[in-house]
């Protein structure tokens, strides 16, 4: 078997073993080879730093949450806020490695307008990441290269890929996501999950289709983000 087809042999099997730091140094090996990702690869590529990215991110709202509850002062509260930054300091490790990553490897060889859509996605998830618990500039600093880089994505997608396609579809529904938790731009936000949805939905019926399974799960968590995001916005009217 070719040094390629192992590597991603490895990673499938690091995947179903949930060794998720060992899929990560396969897919990281796989892009050092400079190659245009085919959709399985991009797929393990993405998985396996979603995973390792995810642990922290949820072990990042636990403490923040924790330390949120503790008064001003207290040495409970010291000792979270140092573990905070540890979880913090590693959050950033993984988001600029793979950000180094895409820049370099991913991008660079991306030649079909699906890759270049998706390899921006990632871009524009990863510096949200960042933004999600930075402060100052550099928070502003990452939350514009998210919107920079989801932009890009927004306008390849249009020109690329079908309204239905389950990778613009992702896209809408994470580009959604950073306007209403990382600007605040709430009705931005239901704007772009309403219209992605619509818009699929419009080309599903007119060709007289099933939505793939990919696309059918994109277009329920848009719906469900919709939902959701509509009757915050409702209570938060009433409440006021």
């Amino acid at each position: 078997m070719e040094e390629r087809g192992k590597v991603v042999c490895m990673a499938k099997l690091a995947e179903q073993a949930e060794r998720y730091d060992d899929m990560v140094n396969f897919m990281k090996k796989l892009a050092r080879m400079d190659v245009d990702m085919s959709a399985e690869e991009r797929h393990l590529f993405s998985v396996g730093f979603k995973n390792t990215i995810g642990a922290r991110r949820a072990s990042w709202r636990i403490l923040s949450s924790l330390e949120q509850k503790v008064a001003v002062g207290e040495q409970a509260g010291q000792m979270i806020s140092v573990y905070r930054t540890k979880v913090e300091d590693e959050l950033r490790m993984v988001c600029n490695e793979i950000l180094s990553i895409i820049a370099i490897h991913c991008l660079p060889l991306a030649n079909a307008g699906e890759n270049v859509v998706f390899f921006h996605k990632m871009k524009g998830d990863y510096y949200r990441y960042l933004a999600e618990f930075s402060t100052g500039a550099e928070k502003k600093s990452a939350a514009d290269q998210s919107l920079m880089a989801y932009q890009h994505a927004m306008v390849v997608a249009s020109t690329e890929l079908s309204p239905a396609h389950p990778v613009r579809l992702g896209l809408a529904l994470n580009f959604s996501v950073f306007f209403y938790e990382i600007m605040n731009f709430h009705q931005r936000a239901c704007q772009v999950a309403k219209q992605a949805f619509d818009e699929a939905t419009t080309e599903i019926n007119s060709a007289g289709m099933d939505g793939n399974n990919d696309s059918t799960l994109m277009m329920q968590l848009l719906n469900d983000n919709l939902a959701l995001w509509k009757s915050e916005l409702t209570e938060g009217k009433a409440i006021k």
